[in-house]
Parts: C-alpha cells; structure tokens; sequence
C-alpha cells in the first residue's frame, strides 16, 4: 500500500493527464508522460501514448453533461496506472518518479496555478490577435490588404 504522499502524487498525475487532455500543450504532455509510464521501454510508451489518446478522445467527444463524470473517471484511472507503477519501483527510482508526476502537475495540470495557456481579463478594440503555447508561428494581417 502507497503512503499518502505517493497517493497524492499518483493522484496529481490522474488530474493531470484529463486537465491536459485536448489543451494546447496536450501533445508535449502525452510524450512527457509516457515517457514516465514507460521508463525507456519503447513499446511501453507507445502502449501508453495510445491510451492517453483514447482519454483525450474519449474527454473531446463527451456531451457537457457527462463531461465532469468522465473526467473524473480517466482521473482514477491514470492514478491507477501511476500508482501501479510506484508500488513496482525501487526506492531512488520512486522518488524520481514522484518528482517527475509532481512537476506535470505542477507544469500541466495546477487548477490552482497560473493558468497555462489561457487569456482572460482583456479587452480589445479593433483588431487583435492572440496566441498561447509554445514554439508557435503566427503571422496576422490586419486591413485592407492593400
């Protein structure tokens, strides 16, 4: 059995993984995690890939309604998979993972954090353009074009 602190980062993991699922960083995020999931083992990360794809297309297809049921659901699912994964560790390497969970929660999935990704609180007159994410290229054009 997990003590409390590997409960709550198996936890912070799970939300992690439906907080991110579908968001503008989602695509790093998945690759981060599996990684985790598969500890070098590539046919493990692909296996976890594929699975973190089925929550994310599981979560965008969901009406509102049962929205917050399911994620709640992929919540407990992905703290399974990486409380699992803890209990089978040894030592150094279970306090290496619970620092790799803790910095996803904190990089990708913090609800109480700075909001990664979001614009909120502006107002804008006339033309505007936003932009959130990284590594990104946009290129915007404003007027007649003449």
């Amino acid at each position: 059995m997990l003590s409390e602190a590997l409960t709550a980062a198996a936890a912070g993991g799970g939300m992690a993984v439906v907080q991110s699922a579908g968001a503008d960083g989602w695509a790093w995020f998945r690759v981060r995690c599996a990684r985790l999931v598969g500890r070098g083992d590539a046919d493990a990360e692909r296996e976890a890939i594929e699975r973190l794809d089925r929550t994310a297309a599981v979560l965008a297809t969901v009406d509102e309604g049962e929205r917050e049921r399911l994620r709640a659901v992929h919540a407990v699912l992905w703290q399974g998979e990486f409380a699992s994964l803890l209990e089978a560790l040894a030592d150094d390497e279970r306090e290496r993972l619970v620092e790799q969970l803790v910095q996803l929660r904190r990089e990708f999935g913090a609800e109480d954090g700075p909001a990664r990704g979001a614009v909120g609180g502006n107002t804008f007159h006339g033309p505007t353009a936003v932009q959130t994410g990284d590594h990104n290229r946009q290129e915007n054009h404003f007027g007649s074009g003449g």
